[in-house]
C-alpha cells in the first residue's frame, strides 16, 4: 500500500493494489459527502475488489 499526494488540488490517493495503471479503474463509488462532511471516491478493478481510495480536501481528513 502507498499513498501520494496533490496540494496544489488537496486530494490524496491510497492505492490498495500496488500501482493502477490506465484502464485498472472499472468502477467508482463517491461515498455520501454529507454523511463524512467532504468527497471519498473508492476505485474498484473489474474483479470488484478495491484498489484505491481518493480523498477529495485531503488537508482535513487524512495525515498522509
Amino acid at each position: 500500500m502507498k499513498g501520494t499526494d496533490d496540494p496544489a488540488v488537496d486530494v490524496a490517493y491510497i492505492y490498495l493494489a500496488g500501482s493502477i495503471r490506465p484502464g485498472d479503474v472499472a468502477k467508482t463509488v463517491p461515498l455520501d459527502p454529507r454523511s463524512i462532511d467532504g468527497q471519498i471516491n473508492l476505485d474498484f478493478d473489474r474483479g470488484g475488489r478495491l484498489i484505491g481510495i481518493e480523498v477529495v480536501g485531503a488537508s482535513r481528513r487524512a495525515p498522509i
